[in-house]
């Protein structure tokens, strides 16, 4: 691993997070390829290897279909997160792609002004490396509890 690579990978991740924590929505598909994954699912369904996801999408297409949604058809309240993000682990390196794993913590801040821890747990994500830049061919969020939220309206 050389550490361009991992600085990379940090700089992609604080982007992506405070592409979300500032409410920038319409911005955060572009942190993914045309053809990615991005799934929620519980730390006990990803031991299993179950499949089942609470928020899938397989397009970059849903991705923008997700943020439309959000911001024209879905009524929720107003709420917005603050990610705390550890470092990134670089698992594995080679072919123009990067395997992570990278710890975090999101708190949710309601229209009220009341803060409470809304999700802890890890991303592990696949990105691609082209032209000197790293974006997310896949990203599977594996929350620590499976007690999920109901309100689960952002992306994590």
């Amino acid at each position: 691993m050389t550490d361009s690579v991992y600085q990379m990978i940090a700089r992609a991740q604080a982007e992506y997070a405070r592409c979300i924590d500032d409410d920038r929505l319409e911005e955060w598909p572009d942190h993914f390829h045309g053809s990615c994954v991005y799934r929620i699912t519980t730390a006990a369904n990803h031991r299993e290897g179950l499949e089942g996801a609470i928020i899938f999408a397989n397009s970059k297409g849903m991705l923008i279909d997700r943020v439309s949604a959000l911001r024209e058809a879905n009524i929720y309240e107003r709420q917005s997160y603050r990610h705390i993000l550890g470092q990134p682990s670089i698992l594995h390196e080679g072919n123009g792609e990067v395997r992570s794993e990278t710890s975090f913590l999101v708190a949710r801040i309601v229209q009220d002004g009341d803060t409470d821890i809304f999700a802890t747990g890890r991303y592990l994500d696949l990105y691609r490396i082209e032209d000197g830049k790293v974006r997310l061919n896949e990203r599977t969020v594996v929350c620590d509890s499976s007690r999920i939220d109901t309100l689960m309206a952002l992306p994590l």
